[in-house]
């Protein structure tokens, strides 16, 4: 899988995983899941000024691509949150385990810390060009993140993370209705999740 980025930015050095460790407090379990879950972890590429030839800001500096072998078809949430705390630049992951792929990456600007995983096999397209990082930053997000006609980046990144919220009460509601046995509850019910879902249309359309 090409990800488009000339041989400059190219790193392609494995890092141990005690790396993490040293950096941060890490508890016995999430060492254990890092033997348990993972393969290796590669740093494939380093997109930077110096690499590519787009400037830098103040917000990112450098963003890092890791490629990382699994030994189930799960992504390990907990350890991604531990290696985005203990590096301070945006990672693009890009998972593997047998023939199949996902990508993921944190939003991690002005306090946010959101993260975004793509589903299993489903390809996504990165564009590593624009006229800063900052931007190709933004660029990357948005490939992880429900379309919205909204132009400004932060007002996409607020809707898609309301649509988030939206989908996990909608969900949520929905068992609250199998498991109500009382007639009134279940109409009650039934009338908060109509108006939850169309906040959600409204919202996607």
């Amino acid at each position: 899988m090409n990800l488009q980025l000339p041989n400059k930015a190219r790193v392609q050095k494995f890092i141990p995983k005690n790396k993490f460790f040293a950096k941060a407090v890490v508890n016995s379990k999430l060492k254990d899941d890092f033997t348990i879950k993972i393969e290796k972890i590669t740093w494939l590429y380093k997109v930077s000024e110096e690499t590519v030839g787009i400037p830098k800001t103040k917000n990112v500096e450098e963003i890092q691509v890791f490629e990382i072998i699994l030994k189930e078809q799960v992504i390990p949430k907990n350890i991604i949150t531990l290696i985005d705390k203990t590096i301070p630049y945006p990672i693009l992951y890009r998972f593997f385990y047998k023939d199949h792929f996902a990508f993921g990456i944190t939003y991690k600007i002005d306090g946010n810390f959101s993260n975004f995983y793509s589903e299993w096999d489903y390809p996504l397209e990165f564009e590593f060009n624009a006229k800063n990082l900052e931007i190709v930053y933004q660029n990357i997000v948005k490939e992880f993140m429900h379309k919205s006609e909204k132009p400004q980046f932060e007002e996409a990144f607020e809707d898609d993370k309301q649509i988030k919220i939206l989908e996990k009460n909608i969900t949520n509601l929905k068992n609250r209705i199998k498991l109500e046995t009382q007639f009134k509850n279940k109409v009650d019910l039934n009338e908060e999740l109509t108006k939850l879902k169309l906040q959600y249309n409204k919202l996607l359309n």
